[in-house]
């Protein structure tokens, strides 16, 4: 049977008595989950002590999330703020989508370095460890916003379009029925990211933040090409969309990042396991 497109999931919350259990939550849980294990193996690997990625990651993860949310609500605070906006109890809705990448990864980094400054460990081989697993971690990740039907990109025909139910299209687009499946163009994006960060990191022995300064790269041209597709609302620069321009400079950081740590310090830095 030739797929015609791919439909949207019925419902994105389930009730368990009356505790409601939201496939978003889920998504974002198992890509924690998944991020932890990852990069509690590889820092093992790397020669660091076990458990010491699930010890900051009770700093990390909150931060990132409360970082992500704090990124969202900014940058479409029309959302919220604005005329017919849903107001401060929205914003705080984190179960009905939104967590900005760029703020959860600022915030959550901010939150592992001070869980490593405590712990006493260096944090850019803890960054090394983790890049790939957290790439996996916003690709199962995206798996919520396609049952919050959020995030699709422009009407298309083609045979793997997503079927976005009427209530959910933007204004303008009542008319259309399948569109760019965008959560699902960045989830195998991130996969593939993953897959190419151990890769490197093998064939080229990368150490002192390299594997996550390329981490920032791959991701922010697949964001880019991506962002350019969506057409939920968002605040534009100079014609391009605000995410947009956030990958490109993002991105041109983290190139110079690797670009001069491989410079500077080449190698990879030997790990004194903690105590």
């Amino acid at each position: 049977m030739i797929l015609a497109s791919i439909p949207s999931p019925e419902q994105g919350v389930w009730n368990l008595g009356p505790f409601p259990i939201r496939a978003y939550a889920l998504a974002i849980i198992l890509g924690i989950v998944a991020a932890v294990w990852i990069g509690n193996r590889r820092y093992v690997a790397r020669g660091g002590t076990p458990g010491t990625i699930t010890d900051l990651a009770v700093w990390a993860v909150p931060f990132g999330i409360v970082g992500g949310r704090l990124y969202h609500v900014i940058t479409d605070n029309q959302l919220y703020f604005g005329p017919g906006g849903s107001g401060i109890m929205g914003a705080l809705k984190i179960w009905d989508g939104g967590l900005g990448i760029w703020g959860a990864i600022a915030l959550g980094t901010l939150g592992a370095w001070i869980g490593a400054k405590r712990k006493g460990v260096s944090l850019l081989p803890v960054a090394d460890a983790v890049a790939p697993g957290v790439a996996v971690a916003q690709a199962l990740g995206r798996i919520g916003n396609y049952f919050n039907q959020e995030l699709f990109g422009s009407p298309t025909n083609l045979p793997w379009g997503l079927e976005i139910d009427a209530a959910h299209r933007p204004s303008g687009y009542g008319e259309f029925t399948t569109f760019h499946p965008t959560f699902l163009y960045e989830a195998l994006w991130m996969l593939g990211v993953a897959l190419i960060l151990v890769w490197a990191d093998k064939r080229f022995n990368l150490g002192h933040g390299r594997v996550f300064a390329l981490y920032i790269v791959l991701y922010c041209v697949g964001r880019f090409w991506i962002e350019a597709l969506r057409i939920d609302s968002a605040h534009h620069i100079l014609g391009l969309r605000l995410n947009n321009w956030t990958a490109l400079l993002v991105g041109l950081g983290g190139l110079i990042w690797f670009i001069q740590s491989a410079r500077h310090k080449p190698g990879r830095e030997a790990l004194v396991p903690s105590g």
